[in-house]
């Protein structure tokens, strides 16, 4: 089974999918996001999850360090409504607290520079939450 995970941010959309046998997780292309539209990011989404034939997809949920939910979360849950009237598969949130930073640290680690490569972030971050959801089936 191919799983999808998604980093959704304001500006890209980390991607990340797993090998069929579900135990590795691989980074995608980075969406940018031109307009503020979930509609066409739901609908470039779609493509991805055509393409690979995905079955499930893993959402990254943003809470806040102390498990509450912020304004991130709420537009989180909201791009989920509007993905699902185009995908027809499970959508699973899952906790995704600091994957950006521990993407940025990875980056450190093998001497990446983080600035201009955000996109690279969050792909990473995608795969760091696909990851986790993986080893923890």
């Amino acid at each position: 089974m191919i799983t999808l995970a998604i980093d959704f941010g304001d500006k890209r959309i980390g991607l990340a999918k797993s090998d069929s046998l579900g135990f590795l997780a691989t980074g995608l292309e980075t969406l940018v996001r031109k307009n503020s539209s979930m509609e066409l990011a739901a609908k470039e989404i779609k493509e991805v999850v055509d393409k690979y034939q995905v079955q499930e997809i893993v959402l990254g949920y943003p809470k806040n360090m102390d498990g509450s939910l912020g304004e991130r979360a709420r537009k989180t849950e909201e791009f989920a409504k509007v993905l699902a009237k185009y995908i027809n598969t499970d959508i699973i949130f899952w906790d995704e607290r600091l994957s950006s930073k521990a993407a940025e640290r990875n980056m450190h680690e093998r001497g990446i520079k983080t600035g201009h490569n955000k996109g690279k972030i969050d792909r990473i971050a995608a795969c760091l939450i696909l990851q986790s959801y993986l080893d923890s089936k």
